[in-house]
């Protein structure tokens, strides 16, 4: 081989021997996961805003780093996170959560309050529901999942009132697809929880 062709070969040699080391994406995950509504808003449904119905605006929650990605956090120990393999979720887990919560307003307050759960103007809402999601990931010591939500609820005069809520199913194999549905689970009572005290408010 001359020393021109060589020259043309090296570079394509290097990213031969490369491609065994590196990955620039890897097979997509087989299915996701996401969060279903146990209780929905019937079709066709819906409400007006006026002076006799509340406004309950639900704005975006905040998050620890380890459930701003798309991944399941694993609680290994006190001081040890990983990730469950295999499970992906659609959507960030604050987002899934935040639309959650404003289904299940909707359904539960049946009418009685306008709900805004996306990233519409605010400005008529009488409450507004915010806060932080804790935990919505899986507990390896004892093989259960945990959502835990610390909400903040501000109405029309600027009170604050704060509350926690938390869920919890033990006994949850560590695989992904149990995982999720019992996430699932436990997010929909949070949900529900937070919404009758929004509503009830």
């Amino acid at each position: 081989m001359t020393k021109v062709a060589l020259r043309l070969a090296a570079p394509a040699l290097l990213a031969l021997g490369l491609a065994g080391c590196i990955s620039l994406g890897g097979p997509p995950p087989e299915s996701l996961l996401t969060l279903s509504p146990s209780t929905r808003a019937p079709a066709g449904s819906g409400a007006t805003a006026s002076d006799d119905r509340k406004v309950i605006a639900v704005l975006a929650l905040d998050t620890p780093a380890k459930l701003d990605v798309l991944r399941v956090p694993v609680q290994v120990s006190d001081t040890e996170l990983a990730y469950l393999q295999e499970a992906f979720w659609v959507e960030k887990p604050a987002r899934l959560f935040r639309h959650l919560l404003g289904e299940t307003l909707r359904a539960r307050s049946g009418g009685a309050a306008l709900v805004l759960d996306g990233d519409e103007t605010v400005a008529l809402a009488t409450t507004t529901l915010r806060g932080t999601l804790i935990d919505m990931g899986y507990d390896a010591p004892t093989s259960s999942v945990v959502v835990r939500y610390d909400a903040i609820r501000v109405d029309a005069q600027g009170n604050a009132i704060t509350r926690r809520f938390e869920a919890r199913e033990s006994g949850v194999p560590a695989q992904a697809r149990a995982v999720g549905a019992a996430l699932n689970r436990a997010a929909n009572e949070v949900a529900g929880q937070a919404a009758d005290w929004a509503v009830g408010s």
